[in-house]
Order: C-alpha cells, then structure tokens, then sequence
C-alpha cells in the first residue's frame, strides 16, 4: 500500500476511517465509531468522525481533521506538508503534536531528507 502522507506526517493511507471511506464499507465505519467513541471517551462523536477522503485531499475530513492547528497552519502556508515548511525545526505546534507519534516524525524526516 502506498503511503498517503497527512500535512503533520500521518499515513493516512493505514487510517481504519480512510480505509473504510474508500472502500465505503459503513459496516466497519459503524464499528470504528463505536471504538472511538469508547477510546476517545466521546460518547457523542457523529458519524461523521469516521468519514475521511485524506487530511490532504479534497472532500470530506473527519475526527480531528477541523480542529487541527498543523492541518490548519499548512492549508494557511500553502505546503505540501510540514517537511516542506521553512519553520519545520523550530515549529512549537508540530513538534507538539508528533513528539509522541513516532511514525510521522519519521515520515517527515525521510521527506526532508530527500529534499
């Protein structure tokens, strides 16, 4: 599967909510929001949470997608992601958001590198 990297790094391409939209398979979008709703400790989490084309793309953009600062500082910044931003290293936002999510700081790392 390739890779469907997200503005702050996340793969989106290996998110239960992007897999279940593009296959449109509501059965399993059911079942996520009933975990998340559980994980999240959100009760009252709409539908809507489990329905996402990619934080990068057009179209629909679920769970945090709206109220995220890094998706809403590059969409702002006009960059691919955050690896193609100049205040990439000194970013208190993003370095917030990944310090604990290995994987997209990896992302964005093999990014910049082959920059």
């Amino acid at each position: 599967m390739d890779k469907l990297i997200a503005f702050c790094g996340l793969d989106c391409a290996g998110c239960e909510a992007y897999i279940a939209t593009r296959v449109n398979d509501e059965a399993a979008k059911q079942a996520l929001l009933a975990k998340w709703r559980v994980e999240y400790d959100s009760p009252d989490m709409p539908a809507e949470a489990v329905t996402c084309d990619g934080c990068a793309g057009e179209g629909r953009h679920g769970g945090y997608c709206s109220f995220c600062e890094v998706r809403a500082c590059t969409s702002a910044r006009g960059v691919r992601n955050c690896a193609h931003c100049g205040e990439y290293e000194t970013c208190e936002t993003l370095q917030g958001f990944i310090v604990n999510i290995p994987s997209a700081q990896a992302n964005l790392a093999a990014i910049r590198a082959a920059m």
